[in-house]
């Protein structure tokens, strides 16, 4: 069977005659590229099959740059396309052949075997898989492929997801990851002698082993020996997955370094980086020869291990025309040499402190992938709404964000400051009030606005003071921190954050400029027909009409039967216990007097989700002559 998997040549240009070779064990396939009329030949060869010797015209049908090619029937017409699969390579077709085949180069370099209908351009297609069956997919979005290139280095603002993709791509592979900090060093990043204890004989003062009649002495004593690092792990992992392979392809080895630049690069690969020059073939270009204690650690790892003559005969040919066994110096640890299978693969945040600079050599070296600020998705692909927990309403975090980042990028003149979607988390889509100052309103005052003044009008505070960073928080009478949610929504509302579901509408006026305006629920609910209660405050009067109704009910009944209505939103009635037991209880809640003692509603989260709705079935389907009405 003919199972199309990787190539190795990046270059898909038809007029330089290049050779593309597939990796596919007793089966060798070829796409030999030639001058005539963007065509090549398809070939196969097989020592079980002299059919598959057969060959097939193929022409491209988009530009070469694309790697889309549409295939045809046989060169001499014998027989179409569709006879050559089901009878040559055996293959079970499941949706008819009405037109034709196209091979599209995906990343990494990977062929896939694609059927057009007439109808819709690369509506349905299907890969020749490992189990010999055609594979339909719907969606072509739904192919995920890993990124080839050996050395990348991610980077971008905080919280743009750098670390996430990298895990995403690198997901089911064999993954060695190190974190880059101000000490990390050549050492720490390779290996060193360091002290280690053993199980060693007990000798003499002239260093002969003890023995007690025909059992020697032994106790656990230090020692020294080589210890390898993330370097070196990843290094090996890969070396021995070349070993273990026949004539396909080894797997993927990954080297993950977060926060590259927290460390001394230089200082840290030292000698390595002679290696990061790669080859076409993703070897490094130079090797280097290891020292003598790396030599003998690696001989050690290598000891046994032998590789496939086919691979050899490969990796030899590239050094010194194959006059030396370059891979027989590997495994002897002799030299160093990156494989085509190790991938080293970095992120980096700009906007970190204490950073050492990376010079442009080894900058060279890296193919560098920056992570926009974007709006956030889910899994499935959905935006994410996230919600800013204030005092009285809820901000959207998108809005909040393209707000923000336009003052830093004007103020700072860079892109460096600026605040990624995924910057801190949220919990069910909500940021609470407390991770919003912790997070966000400390890095912005402490890091980002520090050195520029605190003069644009978005830190003003009510009184026109300055809005202090210490004005966020206050204490309560027991000397625990509470976050002024107050002050948060007055931030918000100086920086004109959209309020979360708000709808925001161009009006275009006489002249033809168009200005933003919002939409927001005034909507007001009045209990037994009086008052005018906004969402926030609903569910806090309505308890306090039930005690009124009940003031002979003891407050641990009027908990149970306002919980039994469901979980409306986030604490939505606490006892006085629950209350005080929650670090981020803030004035978040309405304190409402019952008995000897206080309950709390809460008066966040009403605009969303349908909330305030919920509310009001629940309480006027309950028997507590409490009826909610809209006030139109």
């Amino acid at each position: 069977m003919i199972y199309i998997s990787k190539f190795r040549s990046n270059d898909l240009n038809p007029s330089r005659g290049k050779q593309i070779e597939f990796n596919k064990g007793v089966v060798e396939s070829f796409f030999n590229f030639t001058n005539e009329e963007h065509a090549v030949e398809f070939e196969c060869h097989s020592i079980l099959d002299a059919e598959l010797k057969e060959k097939i015209r193929v022409e491209f049908k988009l530009s070469p740059a694309r790697g889309d090619y549409k295939i045809y029937q046989n060169r001499d017409g014998s027989r179409d396309l569709k006879d050559f699969l089901l009878d040559t390579l055996h293959l079970e077709i499941e949706k008819n052949i009405n037109d034709y085949f196209a091979i599209k180069k995906q990343s990494p370099i990977k062929y896939i075997l694609y059927y057009i209908p007439k109808d819709s351009l690369f509506s349905h297609f299907f890969s020749i898989a490992s189990n010999d069956q055609v594979l339909f997919i719907p969606d072509e979005k739904e192919i995920e492929t890993l990124d080839d290139r050996h050395q990348v280095i991610y980077y971008g603002a905080p919280g743009t997801g750098k670390s996430h993709i990298v895990k995403k791509q690198t997901e089911g592979e064999s993954v060695v990851r190190t974190t880059f900090h101000p000490d990390s060093d050549y050492s720490t990043f390779v290996g060193c002698y360091k002290p280690t204890n053993a199980m060693l004989p007990i000798c003499n003062e002239f260093g002969v082993p003890m023995k007690i009649g025909e059992t020697f002495l032994y106790k656990e004593q230090i020692t020294y020996e080589f210890v390898a690092q993330s370097f070196l792990n990843a290094y090996i992992e890969a070396w021995l997955k070349y070993c273990t392979v026949n004539e396909e392809k080894p797997k993927k080895q990954y080297l993950i370094i977060e926060e590259i630049n927290r460390g001394n690069c230089a200082q840290i690969f030292g000698d390595l980086f002679q290696l990061l020059d790669r080859n076409d073939s993703g070897f490094s270009d130079y090797y280097i020869h290891a020292d003598r204690d790396m030599q003998k650690h690696l001989a050690k790892a290598f000891n046994g291990i032998a590789m496939n003559d086919s691979h050899k005969n490969t990796i030899n040919e590239m050094y010194h025309n194959g006059e030396r066994d370059i891979v027989a110096q590997v495994l002897n640890g002799e030299i160093l040499l990156l494989p085509n299978n190790l991938y080293i693969w970095a992120t980096m945040n700009t906007s970190d402190q204490s950073l050492f600079p990376i010079d442009s050599a080894f900058k060279r070296r890296w193919d560098w992938e920056y992570r926009p600020i974007v709006k956030g998705r889910g899994k499935d692909g959905s935006e994410l709404n996230w919600r800013i927990m204030a005092d009285t309403k809820e901000y959207d975090w998108w809005s909040f964000l393209e707000k923000i980042n336009a003052i830093v990028g004007t103020t700072t003149n860079s892109e460096d400051k600026k605040l990624g979607f995924f910057f801190c988390k949220s919990i069910d889509g909500v940021i609470s009030t407390e991770t919003f100052v912790g997070k966000v309103i400390f890095y912005l005052w402490n890091d980002v606005f520090k050195n520029f003044g605190f003069d644009d009008p978005i830190f003003k505070d009510e009184d026109d003071s300055t809005l202090e960073f210490d004005k966020f928080y206050t204490t309560d009478i027991y000397g625990n921190t509470i976050v002024r949610t107050d002050k948060v929504e007055r931030f918000l509302e100086n920086l004109k954050v959209k309020v979360a579901g708000e709808i925001i509408t161009e009006i275009e006026d006489e002249d033809g400029n168009t200005n933003s305006t919002s939409t927001r629920d005034y909507t007001k609910y009045s209990i037994n027909g009086v008052g005018k209660y906004a969402k926030n405050i609903l569910a806090a009067e309505c308890v306090k009409e039930y005690i009124k109704l009940n003031p002979e009910m003891s407050v641990e009944d009027v908990l149970a039967n306002w919980k039994s209505i469901g979980y409306i939103v986030t604490h939505f009635v606490e006892s006085k216990e629950e209350h005080d037991t929650r670090t981020d209880n803030s004035i978040r809640s309405v304190e409402i007097p019952c008995g000897d003692t206080f309950v709390y509603v809460e008066k966040n989260g009403y605009g969303n989700n349908g909330a305030v709705d919920k509310l009001i079935a629940a309480v006027n389907q309950k028997d507590w002559n409490i009826k909610i009405n809209k006030v139109e």
